[in-house]
Order: C-alpha cells, then sequence, then structure tokens
C-alpha cells in the first residue's frame, strides 16, 4: 500500500490517501518511471492527466511500462503501418512523429491526418518545421500538435501561434534553462520536457516549469542482458537494480544487513505488490548467489 498526500486547499493540511496496489506474479517487474515525475503537475487531455511520457517505439517496453503515455518519436520517416502497430499494440495513449526535418511539405499534414485517424493522442513534429506547415497540421487535426523545441534561438509565440498546443523541450542540458524561460513569458502554456538521467535533473525540470516529463527507459537489449547474465549464473530472473522499486532495500538485503523499521514497511509494500512467496524466495535466492 502506498501513501499520497493530498492537498484539497491551501488552507487545509493535507489529507493523507492509501492507494491499493495491484499486481500479477509475472508482470511484477514491469519498468517503472522515476517516482519524482509524480511532482509535476502534468496535463489534461481530453480528462485525461499525463505527467510522464515513456520515449520509446518498442512494443515490449510500452506493454511493460507504467508511463502515463508514449512519445513515439523515431529517426526515420514516419510510416502510417508503424504508427498502426504501435497504436493496435499501447494500452497508453501515444503521441506520434509525423516529420517536420527529414520529411517536408503536405507529407507531413498528411501524415499528421492518417495518425489522428489511426487513433493517435496528439501528433508531434520537429523543431524545423516551418510555421506554414505547422499552421495547416493544426487546422486539419483534432488533435494536440506537440512542437519540439531544441534550442534557446527558437521564437516560441511564433511557434504557438502557428499551431503549438503543447511545447516539448528537448535541449539536451539547456532543457530546465528553456523551460524556465518559456515559463517565464507564457506562464500558463502547456510544456513537456526530457527529464535527464537522474532524480534531480527531473526535479530541475519540474521546478523549471515543466508540467510533464519524457522519460527514456533502457533497452530492451540492456534489460536482457542483465536477465541473461543471471541466468548464466544460476540465479533468479531479476531486472537491473536501477529498475527494481526496491533496488535499495534489495541491495542491503543481498549484504545481509537488517532492514529498519522504515525499510521494513517498504517490504510489506513490496508483499503486498507481488506476493510473499516471490518476495522471500527472491530474497533467499540472493543471499544464496550475494559476493
Amino acid at each position: 500500500m502506498l501513501e499520497e498526500k493530498i492537498y484539497v486547499s491551501t488552507n487545509e493540511k493535507p489529507v493523507t490517501k492509501n492507494i491499493p496496489m495491484i499486481s500479477s506474479k509475472l508482470r511484477h517487474h514491469i519498468l517503472r518511471v522515476p517516482s519524482v515525475v509524480r511532482d509535476a503537475s502534468g496535463i489534461v487531455i481530453n480528462g485525461h492527466r499525463i505527467k510522464s511520457l515513456v520515449f520509446t517505439t518498442d512494443i515490449a517496453i510500452i506493454r511493460n511500462c507504467n508511463a502515463d503515455a508514449v512519445l513515439a518519436v523515431y529517426p526515420f520517416t514516419p510510416q502510417p503501418i508503424i504508427t498502426q502497430a504501435l497504436l493496435m499494440a499501447s494500452d497508453l495513449p501515444v503521441f506520434v512523429g509525423v516529420g517536420g526535418g527529414l520529411t517536408t511539405g503536405k507529407r507531413v499534414v498528411n501524415l499528421a491526418m492518417y495518425a489522428e485517424m489511426q487513433g493517435a493522442t496528439g501528433v508531434v513534429v520537429n523543431a524545423p518545421t516551418p510555421g506554414r506547415i505547422l499552421n495547416r497540421i493544426r487546422s486539419s487535426v483534432d488533435v494536440p500538435v506537440v512542437v519540439t523545441v531544441a534550442n534557446s534561438d527558437t521564437n516560441y509565440r511564433h511557434r504557438i501561434e502557428d499551431g503549438a498546443a503543447i511545447l516539448n523541450v528537448a535541449a539536451g542540458a539547456q532543457t530546465p534553462e528553456i523551460v524556465a524561460e518559456i515559463r517565464e513569458r507564457f506562464p500558463d502554456y502547456p510544456i513537456i520536457a526530457t527529464g535527464g538521467a537522474d532524480d534531480e535533473s527531473i526535479r530541475a525540470t519540474i521546478r523549471a516549469g515543466a508540467n510533464a516529463i519524457v522519460w527514456t527507459p533502457p533497452s530492451s537489449a540492456e534489460l536482457f542482458r542483465d536477465v541473461m547474465k543471471n541466468y548464466r549464473e544460476g540465479k533468479p530472473h531479476l531486472l537491473r537494480p536501477a529498475e527494481c522499486p526496491c533496488a535499495k532495500l534489495y541491495g542491503q538485503i543481498y549484504a545481509g544487513n537488517a532492514p529498519d523499521k522504515q525499510q521494513r514497511g517498504n517490504i510489506e509494500i513490496h508483499r503486498q505488490v507481488i506476493g510473499a512467496d516471490i518476495l522471500r524466495r527472491t530474497i533467499v535466492c540472493s543471499r544464496k548467489y550475494r559476493a
């Protein structure tokens, strides 16, 4: 059981609400977005609040991830058959890349229209997309148009006036700075942004004004490499420690250290999520094979 503090108003104390967690024996080890992303306000699109977007086109990861939505952008010309496969397989809202860099002109507009017809929650265009194309997309589709911002030279006002419903800041180390600049000029405009490699960089991006965070997961190859290493060494199937919600706790258990009160609470949470028997066998196996 998790707990969440809800602030009903600025004059009231936060109300703590318990959040029941339900999982299955085979799916308890899904990829989890860093918990700090919950601090973001989120963006409500057609009644659904989105705080996190997983940046991937890997269907296996999409089906085994707790993100709120998918950002499906890839470095090739967009193809409707790929969009169709993603939308059919995904149980999350999908924002689909429709070009604007390599792919230009009328084709971008047609791809955006087709993506909407296939069921995309929104369409994403690359930073070089001309304003006239952006304007045509806005007048042709009834889903949000997400415009990528790659550097501080972007004229944010022009992008918004041309049709950007959401600005997607993907500017590497400059991301928090650019987010803060946009937020200062446009206090209420929706912004999603890449969060970076760790919790602190995600916090910095949220503090700068990002409403939702784009998270890049490890690839299937990276995850499977660790699984196969475990199999070769006779260990149980476990995801890499960074992906385990109780990674720090398990690390101490592996070392033979007795858990404190807080850690015992975390054990109880994990026991409820994945089942006492699986947790017990995991700890026993881990102790057996620890260095």
